[in-house]
């Protein structure tokens, strides 16, 4: 059922509106901690870079070079909030005592890779449920299904044999090394 991964799709932006109001409440009381700090980079962590990984693999990157990809990505954003964390009394700051720059793209952004996929799974481009199996409890697709090859967006690439890849699951590589690179400063609004 689409429906739930529509509402999958949904949570992300939710999130950037969560992440943005909870920092503005915090600064705005006064009761910013480093316990709130490593809390909100964990939720942070679970919204923009779980949850992406998992609903590509729910829109069919499930092969194993798509896994080591989409492991990368997760492992990148880890790595960019802790490192975030672990530097941020060093970087420069205005005179509110706010972070000047980003260095790396935030992880908030991987919002754009959760658009991909909710348009390609809007205009079909990810779905194949034409032909369902039935079982006595009612209509049954699998994963095996749904996912073939021919009908993931983009296609399938053999880069070895016996293992494929989806090209469009790159986007998820090249936002992980965006977000871990020291040398990309993104000014701070």
């Amino acid at each position: 059922n689409t429906d739930f991964l529509f509402s999958s799709f949904w949570c992300i932006p939710a999130g950037v509106m969560f992440d943005f109001f909870d920092g503005r409440v915090a600064r705005w009381q006064g009761s910013t901690s480093l316990l709130g700090q490593e809390l909100d980079s964990l939720a942070d962590f679970c919204s923009f870079g779980i949850a992406p990984a998992v609903l590509g693999f729910a829109c069919g990157f499930q092969k194993m070079l798509d896994l080591v990809v989409l492991t990368y990505f997760v492992c990148c954003g880890l790595s960019r909030l802790a490192r975030f964390n672990a530097t941020v009394a060093s970087l420069p700051t205005d005179q509110n005592g706010k972070v000047k720059y980003f260095e790396g793209t935030p992880i908030p952004t991987t919002l754009a890779i959760v658009a991909v996929l909710a348009y390609g799974v809007y205009y079909g481009k990810f779905w194949r449920f034409a032909n369902p199996v039935f079982r006595h409890e009612g209509p049954f697709a699998s994963f095996s299904q749904a996912f073939t090859p021919e009908y993931v967006w983009g296609g399938e690439i053999s880069v070895f044999p016996g293992y494929e890849l989806h090209p469009l699951v790159l986007m998820y590589g090249l936002s992980g090394t965006l977000m871990i690179s020291r040398r990309l400063r993104i000014p701070k609004p």
